[in-house]
């Protein structure tokens, strides 16, 4: 059995620069990657399947559009079929779908890391990002799971000093509520309002902003009370994670960042919460 986890991903900033015309936008973009997620988790089979369990699982397909099975194919098709058995694959869908924490596109990526791992594929990173970019744009990100720069589309990377951010205290807050990207772009104002700060990635973060915030709360106002109770815990920096609905605060030690979380689950007990660590 191979197994490996889909890390949660959040934006600590993201910039909108420009509506493209294939109906894209060029975004600079700060990713960063929480110590936990979804589990994915594999054997050799037959033939190749999907289930999909968990608290969220009811809420994904497990047919052939699925973006694990089609990372799947899109290996096979690089490498060749014969380098890959057939696989039953189980994916814990411990993350809310449609809820900025990249949910898809890390499943993809553990799944892209696992199988290279376990049958040892000539495949570098980079190659990986680019071969992964037309499955969706986050998911060279996920691959690499470390904090990187992203810009076009969101797929090209970048190193980031990442020494002021690394191992801080995070805590996710998602109300519960699903949030398409799709919409949320669309009702971006086509304003840019300015370029991604470069630097350390905490005095980045602090000095940029997610343009999609206010998209976001158009679709989900629920996302501004969210945003207001994490303000309220006093943490480095709260934001909206991606395109919602999904928020995150940063803590300067774990027993701050717990102290939030139960008092969030008490005041909010409908809410979903994980609390973990930047990688």
């Amino acid at each position: 059995m191979w197994t490996e986890t889909a890390y949660a991903k959040i934006n600590l900033a993201l910039h909108v620069r420009a509506r493209r015309t294939d109906g894209y936008h060029d975004i600079e973009t700060l990713f960063a990657f929480v110590d936990a997620g979804d589990r994915l988790t594999a054997v050799a089979a037959d033939a190749d399947s999907l289930a999909i369990t968990g608290e969220f699982g009811e809420a994904l397909s497990p047919g052939d559009d699925n973006l694990v099975l089609r990372a799947l194919a899109m290996l096979r098709g690089q490498i060749g079929g014969q380098a890959i058995p057939p696989l039953a694959l189980t994916l814990d869908k411990a993350l809310p779908v449609a809820a900025g924490l990249g949910g898809g596109s890390a499943d993809a990526a553990a799944l892209i890391r696992m199988v290279v791992r376990a049958f040892d594929l000539p495949l570098d990173e980079a190659a990986l990002i680019a071969a992964s970019a037309p499955l969706g744009a986050d998911i060279g990100a996920c691959i690499v799971s470390e904090t990187r720069r992203g810009t076009g589309t969101g797929w090209q990377l970048a190193p980031v000093d990442d020494t002021d951010v690394r191992g801080l205290p995070v805590l996710i807050v998602n109300p519960r509520l699903p949030l398409a990207t799709g919409p949320v772009f669309a009702e971006w104002d086509g304003v840019d309002r300015g370029a991604l700060a470069e630097g350390p990635a905490l005095a980045t973060a602090l000095a940029g902003r997610n343009d999609l915030e206010s998209p976001a709360l158009a679709l989900c106002p629920e996302i501004d009370e969210v945003l207001a109770v994490l303000k309220a815990q006093l943490p480095l920096l709260a934001r909206m994670s991606g395109s919602g609905a999904s928020c995150f605060a940063l803590f300067s030690n774990i027993a701050a960042r717990d102290a939030a979380a139960r008092r969030i689950a008490d005041d909010h007990p409908e809410w979903w919460q994980l609390a973990g660590a930047l990688r």
